[in-house]
Parts: C-alpha cells; structure tokens; sequence
C-alpha cells in the first residue's frame, strides 16, 4: 500500500483539482462545439440535444480510451527522474501547468478566441519545466513528436476527409440517381463508423473493463461484427425508413430546411474575433473581407445569412453549380447525428486527457510518494475531467455552437459528414499512439480540405486560416509563459 507523500500538501491537491476543473470547463466552451456545431447548424440537432449527446460521448471517451493521451502528458514530456527527491516541486509544477494553461484558455474564451487546449496543455507543461530544471526537465524528442504531430494532424485529417468526400461525389453527388446511391452506401457508412469505435475501445483497452487481455484479432472480429450488425440494422430498417420519408418530403413539395451556412468553427477559427471586429462601426466590412467570395450580399451579417431569407440572394453562380441534390442533403443530415456523436467521443478521448494529466500527474506524486508516476490513470479522475467539459459546454458552450459554420468554408451535411468522420478517425488514431493531437487542427484540416475539393480556392477564406495558423504558433509560448511565470511566483512564496 502506498502512503501519502505528504499530508501537509493535501492543499495542493485539492486547489489542484479545482483549476483542473476550470480547464476543463474552459475546454468545454471553447472546443466540444468542433463535434457538434454543423449538425446544429444544418438543423438536425438542437443545440439541446447536442449538448446531451455531448455530454454522454465526451464522458465515455475519456474513460475508455483517455488514459493514453494522460499517460504522455504526465509522464512522456518531462524527465520525471530528476524530481526524485524533489516531489513537491512537481507536484506545484504541476498546479502551475494547469493554471497557466486554464488562463489562457478562459480568457481566450471569454474573447471568443478559439485556441487549442492541446497546444495549451503542453506549452505549459514545458513552461514550469524551464522554471524547475531548465532545458535538462524536458524531453525535447518526445516533444519534437507531439509538435510535428500538431502539423502533420491537419494534413493527414485533410486527406481523410477529401478522400471520403472525392468517393461521395463520384458514387453519389454525380450519380443519375442521388438518392439511390446514398441509400446504397447508408449500411456502409453506419458500419464503418461503428467498427472504427469499437476498435478503439477494444484494442488495448482499459483495464478496468480487463479488455487489455484481448489480443488484436479479438478486437478485429469484435469491431468486424459490431460494424456488420450495425449495417444489417441500418439496411433492414433505417435504409426504408428513410426512402420512404425522403419521398414524402420531395412529394409534397417541402423545401428542405438544411442551413447551408460557412464553416465557421468559432473554436477552430483562431482570431476570427480580431480579423472579423476590431470595432463595432465595422463588423460588416471585416465579415465581407473575411469570407470575400462565400457571399453574394456582404452587407448581410453572417448570422443572418445563415439564419435564413438572405441565402438565396446571397447565391453566387459558383455556389448554385455545387448546390447538392435536396434529398441528398436530407439524406446525409440525418446520418450526421451519428458521425457528430463519432467525433465527440474521440474528442473526449483526447482532449479531457489534456485538461487532466497534469492533475493525475500531482495526484499520483501524492499518493505514490514518488515521482516516478509508475501508477495507472485513475478512471475516476478521467470521469472528473469528463463532467467538467460537459459543464462547459452547457454553462459557456452555446454561443459558440451557433455562431459555428459560417466563416471557413461553406458546409453543407454531405461535407459536414465527411468533415467529422475524417476529423474523428484521426483524433481516434492519435490517441491510441499516445499522441496529444489538436481536434481543432484535425477539424480545421478537413474543413478547408472538404472546402477547397467541394468548391475550389473559392469554397475557402484564405486569410481567415493565416489567422488560424498564427494562433496556432501563439498559444504554445503565451501558455508557457503563464505556467512559467505561477511557478517562479509559488517558488517565492512555497519553500520547495
């Protein structure tokens, strides 16, 4: 049985479960809406139900397949040997790291300025880390990894995407017989969703639910057999089900309801907020500037040309000829809620690991008495992490989700499908690797991939993704200064 290091710095411990908590939270409002905000925007979500299917996959994917993710963050970055002895210096490193990068990230919430909590996370691990040990306290090739795979996330969840998308047109978008073809592929698509979740679960698995004793073939048939009942289910019942009310629709004349808004992913659109209003006196201008050749009425706000009466003036030649089938969209609409729920796990799965690895990270010195971190990531803390990105989204998350889908490209629920699955598979990837990965790359990644292969250099704001980028390259030195700077403070005032 293990004893405590030190009951005197229980307080560290707890202070440090309450900031984790705000980073959750703030991680919840400012990133969950990557899973969930083009459902909402095509209308085949409330914000409602979003939020609790949010709730119920974000959970789940940080108790079954976040333990990865926390392991690398508590233990692959830092050179945790050489707090041996020193104990109580990591376990403050570690409170620092969570407060910097929880203030950052609040505050870059409350901006309305999409950063990534991966990026945050580990920006400020490596932070306290040059404060404690200087460069000796950081394990600067596993860092080079988790960075090249920031650049290499997008790309790879890019070709993923368009890959998904470029086999969508051809077999169905282009077909004679849209609506037959999406039918045909519905099976298919719901199997292959399936399979790839189950195998994330099963392959290496938590040890809890003792699935680390299944081998890889086990995991294979298991993922093969759920994917192909799943796809049985959808062909017996869901395939007539919806020919019949597609049908339906069509035949009395109903005009399809699907919001076909821009891709504006407030959480992914880093400094959208500056780029698009530097002053109330000219939000409109910087709207037009930012998306020039997504709208024919730029005088419009964005909000508004997504919301409703505008969309059809605001049409362009160019967007008319890449205007979709209406039944398709119906179609693919519908199959969203599953692909939407998809990404949502694999979002848990990675990014409550980040908010809480360097709390398990301070937990397992406490109650280890080591700093070696040899102890499995407690489940209940991942649960923890979980309910405080669910409680971000439903208390700060919101607005975010509304505001989603306007700027970046134009989304519509074919590539709003193949944006999620290409987004998801990745994420689902890395964090069985171990990788951090940022679902805001991965989600932006495939939006201007999908953009640019749905409609050209047209179908994607150019400037807005610089902007993207420069976040990207920010956050990482603002976070680590922040950790940085809460370390040499706690320095001065804990004897460590």
């Amino acid at each position: 049985m293990s004893i405590p290091y030190d009951e005197n710095l229980i307080w560290i411990v707890v202070v440090g479960f309450i900031v984790a908590f705000i980073l959750a939270f703030g991680i919840g409002a400012n990133d969950v809406a990557n899973s969930f905000g083009t459902s909402v925007g095509a209308g085949v979500l409330t914000i409602f139900q979003a939020c609790i299917l949010a709730t119920i996959f974000e959970i789940a994917g940080a108790v079954l397949i976040g333990y990865k993710v926390s392991d690398t963050m508590r233990k692959g970055i830092l050179n945790v040997t050489l707090y041996e002895g020193h104990e109580k210096e990591l376990m403050v490193g570690a409170l620092s790291s969570l407060a910097g990068s929880g203030i950052w990230l609040i505050l870059a919430t409350a901006l309305r300025l999409p950063i990534s909590g991966t990026h945050s996370i580990v920006g400020a691990t490596v932070g306290f880390s040059l404060v404690c040990k200087g460069t000796a306290g950081v394990k600067w090739v596993a860092l080079a990894n988790i960075a090249a795979s920031w650049f290499a996330s997008p790309v790879l969840s890019g070709i993923v995407s368009g890959a998904i998308f470029w086999v969508l047109r051809k077999s169905v978008l282009q077909s004679s017989k849209p609506l037959e073809q999406g039918l045909y592929i519905l099976p298919l698509a719901y199997g292959l969703t399936i399979a790839i979740n189950v195998i994330s679960v099963a392959h290496d698995g938590p040890k809890l639910l003792m699935l680390d004793r299944v081998p890889w073939w086990g995991s294979v048939l298991a993922a093969l057999g759920c994917g192909l009942f799943s796809a049985a289910i959808v062909y017996l019942f869901v395939v007539p089900w919806q020919r019949k009310r597609i049908l339906l629709s069509l035949s009395s004349n109903k005009k399809t309801t699907t919001k076909f808004g821009t891709c504006d992913k407030k959480e992914t659109t880093a400094l959208s907020v500056i780029s698009e209003a530097p002053s109330s006196s000219n939000n409109n201008g910087n709207a037009k500037e930012a998306a020039p050749k997504l709208r024919g009425n730029s005088s419009a706000s964005p909000l508004l040309m997504v919301a409703g009466s505008d969309i059809e003036g605001a049409q362009t030649e160019i967007e008319r000829k890449h205007e979709e089938p209406p039944e398709v969209s119906q179609l693919f609409a519908f199959l969203q809620v599953l692909t939407a729920a998809f990404g949502s796990f694999a979002h848990g799965g990675n990014d409550v690991s980040n908010a809480i690895g360097p709390l398990i990270a301070l937990w397992a010195v406490y109650a280890e008495g080591s700093a070696k971190q040899e102890a499995e990531t407690p489940l209940l803390i991942l649960l923890y992490g979980g309910l405080g990105i669910s409680t971000g989204l439903w208390v700060w998350g919101r607005r975010v989700i509304q505001t989603l889908g306007q700027d970046l490209a134009r989304i519509t629920p074919t590539t709003g499908f193949t944006i999620e699955v290409g987004a998801a598979v990745t994420v689902l990837l890395a964090s069985k690797a171990g990788l951090p990965v940022s679902t805001t790359h991965c989600k932006v990644g495939s939006v201007v991939c999908v953009g640019w292969a749905s409609r050209g250099g047209e179908g994607v704001s150019w400037k807005l993704f610089r902007n993207i980028a420069f976040a990207w390259l920010i956050t990482v030195p603002v976070a680590g200064c922040l950790s940085a700077g809460c370390m040499a403070i706690f320095k001065e005032i804990i004897s460590l």
